[in-house]
């Protein structure tokens, strides 16, 4: 029996994982890291001190060449490497009941969000915690560079990038920011006092934590096509301090396949398994042909 149920898994496998890894290879994608090139030449010996100035304009215009033609839509994603969402401290550092209800800005569980927990007046952070006080606040905007000069810009919509089940359930409707980014030590980005948390798309896409140090979080759309050998000239408003902990930023520009963005990784594990399944069927296969079972083996079955 295991012969047969090894080539059975080896034979379903391998389909699986050449469609998983020929849908992979169908999305393209754009990545650019940009930490470094946004920091003026005459910063790069103190890159802290450099993101910390607020009198510094930190914006700046990088190209991004389309290999490939992009058919919308275009996901735009940030991404992040060396940093630790998985760390617990952490990823525990947050309320997950004062993020649904109005009624519970103090409960017996806002001491997990500590130092973020409390204003200097004593009043509560809404929403408390690391997580939510070191949201991702840099910016893009999108322009096509075509050769002649000039450009069109590319509108980034932010709407719907959440989950429905965070919209309508994680976060409540009548939630909102207070004292949030207050201190005296600003960790990321702002939020709108006058939305509730609902509405917040970018902290709710920030608050899923993610499992591995390099992480992408999505940003936005582009409902528009591009084309092969175009340029897209991107305007970074680089105000995430990742220096501090020699962290590295990209901005990633990708279409979407059936199981979603571009990953080997599937396709390529269907594939080893189906293969190492054939293999050993194989063996065994040889093993019984030129080692058959005695009859004494036989009769202890």
């Amino acid at each position: 029996m295991v012969i047969p149920i090894l080539v059975f898994v080896g034979l379903l496998f391998i389909p699986i994982g050449l469609a998983c890894y020929a849908a992979s290879n169908k999305v393209f994608e754009v990545v650019y890291r940009y930490d470094t090139k946004c920091v003026p030449k005459n910063m790069l010996h103190n890159k802290v001190g450099y993101i910390q100035n607020a009198s510094i304009n930190k914006t700046c215009v990088i190209n991004l060449k389309i290999p490939n033609a992009m058919k919308r839509p275009i996901f735009v994603y940030y991404q992040l490497d060396r940093f630790y969402q998985n760390h617990r401290r952490y990823a525990t550092s947050f309320n997950i009941a004062q993020l649904g209800d109005p009624k519970e800005e103090v409960n017996p569980y806002i001491k997990d969000c500590k130092p973020e927990a409390y204003a200097g007046n004593g009043s509560p952070v809404v929403p408390c915690g690391l997580v939510a006080w070191s949201l991702f606040n840099d910016t893009y905007s999108f322009a096509r560079r075509p050769s002649g000069g000039g450009g069109e810009a590319l509108r980034v919509i932010k709407s719907g990038i959440s989950w429905r089940s965070e919209r309508e359930r994680l976060f409540g409707k009548h939630v909102y920011p207070k004292n949030f980014q207050n201190g005296t030590l600003v960790g990321g980005g702002r939020l709108d006092p006058r939305k509730p948390l609902s509405e917040q798309e970018e902290l709710m896409v920030w608050m899923r934590t993610a499992a591995m140090p390099r992480f992408r979080k999505l940003y936005g759309r582009v409902e528009a096509d591009l084309g092969a050998g175009e340029t897209v000239a991107v305007a970074v408003r680089n105000r995430y301090n990742s220096y501090s902990f020699e962290g590295a930023k990209a901005v990633v520009l990708s279409t979407a396949g059936p199981l979603g963005g571009r990953n080997p990784f599937l396709g390529r594990a269907y594939l080893v398994t189906g293969m190492a399944c054939l293999v050993l069927a194989l063996l065994l296969t040889i093993v019984c042909l030129f080692f058959p079972m005695k009859e004494e083996h036989l009769q202890l079955r």
